[in-house]
């Protein structure tokens, strides 16, 4: 069976948009029985403000315990196939943890699960699913239990779950994996990155499993979609080529400043020998000459450094030229301003600016 990969944005939103996959796949992260899920109002979608690497979708969802009682909590899902910088996370949980509309009628913030749904590794961390939850101790380190869970100790911490996908490879040992194995990049089409060829037969007499893979399967049959990937796969293209160049560019300018650094704790020697020979000014004449010649030589050095700057300073006003290019290509395939603001993380003025100039 061909369906569309989840991996992709559009795909994986498309899929959750449906409140059953939600309800079967949140229940098998979080271990318990979601009896009821809404996504939240505001879906805060590729806010990085230099990358398209991150997606974000937020749910409100109604869980039961196996005593029967009912709990609200706030689940954020974020699905990231690039490496990023943890600080694109904690960013959106900083929003998440300031939003009054997280706080409820008895003034406490709603517990939060973040869920992190990763297309690369994190270190050398072999378990493709990991559970962090935080727990509460006293001073001499012992657990304490009593008066726990409590909602202002909640209010202030939250639990995460981080899905490896590349991990996932063959995972069928628990229900979590046979629900993630939907993501298991292995089953990847080698002519289509854009579709999975699924065995039908793992899932035989699972409706939930049955329902998601027909989900996807619309979702590799809508041609929006079709198309949404496509753009997806151009847009992300050129980012990690920018993103690429910008790092390389980076570290170039690291060693320069080490080595301007380096030459001016050089001069600071150089010139601590001065004061000192100041006493020796004839006897020591010969080695000032030869320090001038230093001298020359790292002057020297530093205007080629200054020449290196000047030219990455070009190179990044080639990159911006690039990404005034792509602004400019998506709006010829008749995305607007806001969406593409959207899109690659940008402050909409910065779009209308670079849309604008040549």
């Amino acid at each position: 069976m061909t369906v569309a990969n989840p991996i992709y944005d559009i795909v994986f939103k498309f899929l959750m948009e449906d409140t059953r996959v939600a309800r079967t796949i949140l229940s098998a992260l979080l271990k318990r029985d979601v009896v009821d899920v809404q996504l939240r109002p505001h879906e805060y979608s590729n806010t990085g403000r230099d990358s398209l690497s991150v997606f974000r979708i937020d749910f409100a969802a109604t869980v039961r315990d196996p005593d029967g009682h009912e709990s609200l909590i706030l689940i954020e899902v974020q699905k990231t196939w690039l490496e990023t910088e943890t600080l694109r996370f904690r960013q959106y949980l900083g929003v998440q943890y300031s939003s009054k509309s997280n706080v409820n009628e008895q003034g406490y913030a709603m517990p939060m699960v973040a869920v992190y749904l990763l297309g690369h590794r994190v270190g050398h961390i072999k378990e493709p699913v990991l559970y962090v939850n935080h727990h509460s101790y006293d001073y001499d380190g012992r657990l304490v239990t009593e008066g726990l869970p409590d909602p202002f100790v909640d209010s202030l911490n939250h639990d995460s779950i981080i899905v490896q996908i590349p991990l996932l490879r063959g995972q069928t040992n628990n229900r979590l994996d046979k629900v993630l194995s939907i993501f298991d990049q292995s089953n990847r089409d080698a002519t289509d990155a854009h579709t999975l060829s699924i065995d039908e037969g793992a899932y035989k007499g699972d409706e939930e499993m049955n329902h998601i893979l027909r989900r996807l399967s619309m979702a590799a049959a809508d041609v929006k979609v079709r198309r949404e990937m496509n753009i997806e796969d151009e847009i992300l293209s050129l980012v990690e080529k920018r993103e690429s160049e910008l790092m390389k560019a980076r570290h170039e300018l690291e060693v320069a400043v080490t080595q301007l650094n380096d030459t001016n704790a050089v001069l600071d020697e150089k010139n601590a020998q001065l004061n000192e020979q100041k006493e020796q000014l004839d006897e020591k004449n010969a080695q000032l000459n030869e320090q001038k010649e230093q001298l020359d030589e790292k002057n020297a050095q530093l205007n080629e450094q200054k020449e290196q700057l000047d030219e990455k300073n070009a190179q990044l006003d080639e990159k911006n030229a690039q990404l005034r290019a792509t602004i400019r290509m998506l709006l010829n395939l008749g995305k607007s301003p806001t969406e593409i603001a959207d899109s690659l993380g940008m402050d909409l003025a910065d779009v209308q600016h670079l849309a604008s100039t040549q």
